[in-house]
């Protein structure tokens, strides 16, 4: 009986990494142009967040070249010159940490409800945007 159950449990395991993929896939199609419901507005908000933090990501791989470059050109003045790498790394990690508080404050205008998810949403789109042209000076000022 026992080694029934443990064959169910692991197969209920493996049932649930499926079961998130598929309801990922199945999203409903909503147009953002003219959402009307909350859960609309909701999916809305959070696919404006997605899209802001894809390309947070591909410039923060830029920021992060420049920065390496800036080390290997001041290793020659003396290494302790050099760090940029590592400020850079510091920045990003003390912003996660503000970004996710502060937008986690943001939900609290409307906590619990169904307007929360579109609040967080809508501050980590804002955030992560504000975030990304902070990182573009990085690498834009060296051209």
């Amino acid at each position: 009986m026992a080694l029934h159950f443990r064959t169910l449990l692991a197969a209920a395991f493996l049932l649930v990494p499926a079961t998130f993929a598929v309801a990922q896939d199945n999203e409903p199609d909503v147009d953002c142009d003219n959402a009307m419901t909350q859960m609309d507005m909701n999916i809305c908000a959070h696919r404006d967040y997605e899209t802001a933090d894809t390309e947070l990501n591909a410039v923060y791989k830029k920021a992060m070249d420049a920065a390496r470059e800036m080390d290997v050109q001041a290793k020659d003045m003396g290494e302790h010159y050099v760090g940029a790498v590592n400020a850079l790394k510091r920045a990003q990690r003390a912003w996660i940490g503000y970004r996710d508080g502060q937008c986690e404050l943001a939900g609290f205008a409307a906590r619990g409800g169904s307007m929360e998810p579109m609040l967080v949403s809508g501050c980590l789109a804002d955030l992560t945007r504000k975030r990304t042209a902070e990182l573009k000076t990085v690498y834009e000022s060296e051209n």
